[in-house]
Formats: C-alpha cells, sequence, structure tokens
C-alpha cells in the first residue's frame, strides 16, 4: 500500500488563518515605523530652518519684512513644505512645517510642526487630529 503525500485540506487552512493572524498584527505595526521615521525629517528641517534665519538675523538686525515672508527662505522637505512668517515687528518668526499630501503620512496637513525664535516647539495637528503639544510629537 502506498502513503499519501501532501497536505490535507484542514492544515492548508489553519496555516493560512495562522499568517493572515500575524500579518494583521505586522502591517499596523509596520506602517506606524515607517511614519515614524518620516516625521524625523521635521525635526532636523525645522531646526535647519530656524539656524538659517538666526544667520539672517546675525547679518541684518531683523528677521524679514515685518508682517511678511522671512529673510531666510526655509527649503521644503521630502515629506513637508516650510513656511516662515515674520511676526508685526520684524523681530519675531515663526516656521511652520505641514505634512505634503501623497508622502505616506495621509491627508496634506495631517502633521503640522512650528518653532519660534525663542525656540518654542510646538505640534499643532498630528495624524489629522488638532493637537497642542509644547513639542514635536512623533508618536
Amino acid at each position: 500500500m502506498r502513503s499519501a503525500k501532501g497536505f490535507t485540506l484542514i492544515e492548508l487552512m489553519v496555516t493560512v488563518a495562522i499568517i493572515a493572524i500575524i500579518a494583521a498584527i505586522a502591517v499596523p505595526a509596520y506602517s506606524n515605523y515607517v511614519v515614524r521615521g518620516k516625521l524625523s525629517e521635521v525635526g532636523a528641517a525645522l531646526s535647519d530652518a530656524r539656524l538659517r534665519q538666526e544667520q539672517f538675523y546675525a547679518d541684518n538686525r531683523n528677521y524679514g519684512t515685518a508682517g511678511g515672508a522671512c529673510g531666510a527662505v526655509p527649503a521644503n522637505g521630502q515629506y513637508f513644505t516650510l513656511a516662515c512668517l515674520v511676526g508685526a515687528t520684524n523681530q519675531t518668526y515663526t516656521i511652520t512645517a505641514t505634512s505634503m499630501a501623497g508622502a505616506g503620512l495621509g491627508a496634506a496637513g495631517d502633521y503640522v510642526y512650528t518653532i519660534n525664535e525663542a525656540g518654542a516647539k510646538a505640534t499643532t495637528k498630528f495624524a489629522g487630529a488638532v493637537v497642542a503639544v509644547a513639542d514635536w510629537q512623533t508618536k
């Protein structure tokens, strides 16, 4: 007599169920890991923009046109657009980083971070929800 070789349908179904359970846990965890990696760009971009703005101030004794754009225009990153606005006097500014659409961070503007001339960091929007955190939130 020959013995049967191969797998039964039940064994295959159990294997598929185990793989589905592992995937249901691993995929969201990996997605969160990827988002946190992309959010690391914002700290470097805002810190660099602040440094350039302070260098502009050292040369010109102001941050730019009062109520207008900053003297040192920040460069956009791979996942964020940066904007800099000077306050009512030309002695203050706020740099804002806003997530771009199609960058793997949800809709445009789902993540918004700021920094000002005093070095005060803030998160005003995180994962699409409005927040008020006095630091750069990454998870």
